[in-house]
C-alpha cells in the first residue's frame, strides 16, 4: 500500500530552504528553487529582494505585481517607480536602499489564459511561510531602518493586529526576529496609483518618507 507523502508546499514553511550560511546571493539562489508555499505553482519565478547588503534602509512591500514577476526584479513597475520619485523627493537615494516583499511570488486570478493578470491579496498564512526570506534578509543587511509599505507588509513584521493608518509616519522601536529595528510605517505605492485623489496620497507618502530621512539622520 502507497504511503502519501506531504508536498513541501503543504507545510507553508519556506525554512527549509533557507541556506544556513552566505550572504544575499546565496540566498536569492536559493530562494529561485523555494517551493515553501502553493504560490510557487503559478507564479512566473521568484522575485526576490535587491539592493546592498549595507544598504542602511530596508523597504518592504508586500509581493510582486505582473511586471516584477515577469523581470524577476521588485519594484520595476508602476508602484516602483512612484516610489522611487517619492524617495528622491524625500532624500533618501533609491540606489542606497535594500528593497524586497513579505512574499516572493506573485499571487493573482486571471479569468482566462492571455488575459490580464489581477494582484491578489495574499493571506497570513502564505506571508507566515515566506517569512524565514525575510527574516534571513533582514540578518544579512541589518539596515538602520525598515520602511514598511502597507499593511501586508506591516502584518508580516508587526502581526496581524498592524494597521497602517494608526502609525503612519511615526518612527517605531519594536524587535523583529529577535533583533531591535526602527521602522517607518506607510502606504504601498501602488494605494497612491488607486486613490482617487491622487496627489494628496502622494503628497502623504513623501511625507513619511520625509519622517524616515529624518530618522536616517
Amino acid at each position: 500500500m502507497s504511503t502519501r507523502t506531504t508536498a513541501p508546499e503543504d507545510r507553508y514553511t519556506a525554512q527549509p530552504f533557507v541556506p544556513e550560511r552566505g550572504g544575499l546571493s546565496a540566498l536569492r539562489e536559493a530562494a529561485a528553487g523555494c517551493r515553501g508555499c502553493p504560490l510557487h505553482r503559478d507564479a512566473t519565478q521568484t522575485v526576490f529582494g535587491a539592493g546592498s547588503a549595507d544598504a542602511r534602509v530596508m523597504l518592504v512591500g508586500e509581493q510582486p505585481g505582473d511586471q516584477e514577476d515577469r523581470q524577476g526584479r521588485p519594484f520595476v513597475g508602476p508602484a516602483g517607480r512612484l516610489l522611487d520619485k517619492a524617495l528622491t523627493e524625500a532624500g533618501i537615494d533609491p540606489g542606497d536602499a535594500y528593497v524586497t516583499n513579505a512574499v516572493k511570488h506573485f499571487k493573482f486570478t486571471q479569468a482566462e489564459p492571455r488575459k490580464r493578470r489581477i494582484h491578489k491579496a495574499p493571506t497570513l498564512r502564505e506571508t507566515a511561510a515566506c517569512g524565514p526570506w525575510l527574516a534571513a534578509e533582514l540578518a544579512l543587511v541589518r539596515p538602520e531602518l525598515i520602511v514598511v509599505l502597507g499593511a501586508t507588509a506591516g502584518k508580516a513584521l508587526l502581526g496581524s493586529s498592524f494597521r497602517v493608518g494608526r502609525v503612519r509616519g511615526t518612527v517605531l522601536e519594536e524587535e523583529i526576529h529577535g533583533r531591535r529595528e526602527r521602522l517607518v510605517p506607510t502606504v504601498h505605492p501602488s494605494a497612491v496609483l488607486r486613490a482617487d485623489d491622487r496627489e494628496t496620497a502622494y503628497r502623504g507618502l513623501v511625507a513619511d518618507l520625509n519622517v524616515a530621512a529624518r530618522a536616517l539622520g
